[in-house]
C-alpha cells in the first residue's frame, strides 16, 4: 500500500514538474526552432494545415505570439484545404485568418517573402495584397474559354521562336510566340514602323475571331481591377505618378505558346510603346503553370549582396499559380519594380484539350503618343527603346531612351542615351504640342 501511494506521489510530482517546464517554455525564444513553433500553432489551431500555418508564421516574422494576437480565433474552426502536390491547387486564404486592419496601402504592407525562399500564393486576396498583380479565376464561361483555346492551339502550330542578341551571343527564345493587332491596317503599320529588339517583326497577324469576341470582356475586367487597385492599395486612393488616367484599351497582344516544360527566365516587359506604369492583362489557357515574381533590388541597396545572383535572391520570390481560364492583371509599377518569369515545371498535369501545352495571351494598350514616329532617334537613325533604371539606387525609377539596334544579330548599335521626361499622367513632352 505504501509503495502504491509512493508511486502515486511520484507520478503527481512528475506531472507537476512537467507543467512547470511547459509554463516556462517560450515559443518565441532564441532557441525555439520552426518545428517547435509550428507544433505550438498546431495545438492552438488544430484544424489548420501545416502549410497554411507556415505561411502565417512567415507573415508574422516568425513570431508565434504575433500570429495568435493578429489572427482571429475562428481560424480554429476552419477546415483545411488539401494542396495538390503535382498540380496547381488553391490555398486557404491568409486573409480569412487576419483581423481587419485600418491601413490597406500596398506600399506599407509587410513583405511575406524571405531571402532565398519562395512563397506560394493562390488566393486572389493574398496575391493582390502582396504583389503588384491581381487574378480572376474562371474568368470566361467554361465553353468560351475552351473554344478560344482550341482556336489558338491551331494558330500556335505555326508560331516561331524569336532570335536576338544577348551579351554578344545570338540566343533563341525558349518558347514560341506571335504578335496580334486589331486590324489589317494596324498590321501593316506594325510591320514597317515598330521595332522589337532593334528589328522589325515579320509575322504579325490580325486578332482571331474568338480573341476579338473576348477583348471587350478583358477590357472591362482589367479596368475594374485597376479601379479597385487604386482605391484599396494606393496611397490616399490616388493613381501612381506617371500612371495614365485614361481607360485601358487593349489594341495589341502577344500570344505565347509553352510546350511541356518550356519556360522563360526573369524579365520585365518592354515599355516603349506602352509608356510608364503600364498595365498588362494576361489570360492563361490550357496547362496550369507557375508564374513567379520578385522585387528588383538595386546594386547598392543594403543587404542586396554584391553579385547579380545575390541581389536577385535578396527579396525572395513569390509563386502565383495560373490555372486554365485565369486572368492575371499586372498593375502599374510591375515592370519598373518587379521581374517575372514562367518557372520550369518538373511535373505537368495534362489538360483535356491542350495536353501539355499552355497558351498565354498578354493584352496591351499601345498608346498613340508613344508611336515611334514621335520618340527620340539614336545615332543609328532608329527609334529608341524606353527603359527604367533598376540597378543604380541613386537613379532608380528614372526612365531613359536608349539605342537597341545592337540587340539584332549581325548589327552594332550606338551609345545613344537620353533621360525621358513625363508629366504626372505619363505623357511625354511632345504629346502637348
Amino acid at each position: 500500500m505504501d509503495a502504491f501511494l509512493s508511486s502515486k506521489r511520484q507520478a503527481a510530482k512528475t506531472k507537476s514538474q512537467d507543467s512547470r517546464v511547459q509554463s516556462d517554455y517560450n515559443p518565441d525564444g532564441e532557441d525555439a526552432s520552426t518545428d517547435l513553433k509550428l507544433a505550438t500553432l498546431s495545438s492552438l489551431f488544430p484544424n489548420v494545415d501545416q502549410a497554411t500555418l507556415l505561411d502565417l508564421l512567415i507573415s508574422a516574422d516568425g513570431s508565434v505570439d504575433a500570429v495568435t494576437s493578429s489572427y482571429s480565433t475562428p481560424v480554429a474552426q476552419l477546415s483545411p484545404r488539401k494542396r495538390s502536390v503535382a498540380g496547381v491547387g488553391y490555398q486557404t486564404s491568409l486573409a480569412a485568418f487576419r483581423k481587419p486592419q485600418q491601413e490597406s496601402s500596398f506600399a506599407k504592407r509587410r513583405a511575406l517573402t524571405r531571402k532565398g525562399q519562395t512563397l506560394h500564393l493562390y488566393a486572389p486576396e493574398d496575391i493582390a495584397a502582396h504583389t503588384p498583380c491581381s487574378i480572376i479565376h474562371n474568368f470566361l464561361p467554361a465553353q468560351e474559354a475552351d473554344v478560344l483555346l482550341e482556336e489558338l492551339l491551331e494558330e500556335a502550330s505555326t508560331f516561331e521562336r524569336q532570335t536576338f542578341k544577348l551579351f554578344d551571343h545570338v540566343v533563341e527564345s525558349p518558347h514560341s510566340a506571335c504578335f496580334y493587332v486589331d486590324s489589317l491596317e494596324e498590321r501593316e503599320r506594325h510591320k514597317t514602323e515598330y521595332l522589337y529588339n532593334g528589328s522589325l517583326l515579320q509575322d504579325i497577324r490580325e486578332i482571331t475571331p474568338k480573341m476579338r469576341a473576348v477583348s471587350g470582356t478583358v477590357q472591362t475586367a482589367v479596368n475594374n481591377e485597376v479601379t479597385k487597385r487604386i482605391e484599396q492599395y494606393y496611397p490616399n486612393g490616388k493613381k501612381l505618378k506617371y500612371q495614365s488616367p485614361d481607360e485601358w484599351r487593349p489594341n495589341a497582344a502577344f500570344v505565347n505558346s509553352y510546350r511541356g516544360n518550356e519556360s522563360v527566365g526573369y524579365h520585365t516587359d518592354q515599355l516603349t510603346y506602352l509608356g510608364p506604369r503600364a498595365i498588362i492583362g494576361s489570360l492563361s489557357l490550357g496547362v496550369a503553370r507557375e508564374f513567379r515574381v520578385r522585387k528588383i533590388v538595386a546594386r547598392d541597396d543594403e543587404g542586396a549582396g554584391g553579385s547579380k545572383t545575390q541581389r536577385a535572391d535578396a527579396e525572395g520570390q513569390v509563386a502565383i499559380h495560373l490555372p486554365h481560364n485565369s486572368l492575371l492583371v499586372m498593375h502599374g509599377g510591375m515592370q519598373e519594380e518587379w521581374k517575372h518569369s514562367i518557372h520550369p515545371s518538373p511535373v505537368i498535369d495534362p489538360h483535356p484539350i491542350s495536353g501539355n501545352k499552355r497558351i498565354n495571351i498578354t493584352y496591351r494598350y499601345y498608346r498613340e503618343s508613344f508611336h515611334p514616329k514621335y520618340t527620340p532617334r539614336c545615332k543609328c537613325n532608329v527609334a529608341t527603346v524606353l527603359r527604367c533604371v533598376q540597378r543604380k539606387k541613386e537613379n532608380k525609377g528614372r526612365y531613359m531612351w536608349m539605342c537597341h539596334v545592337g540587340n539584332t544579330p549581325g548589327k552594332e548599335g550606338c551609345a545613344f542615351f537620353q533621360w525621358a521626361e513625363f508629366d504626372d499622367d505619363g505623357e511625354p513632352p511632345w504629346a502637348k504640342k
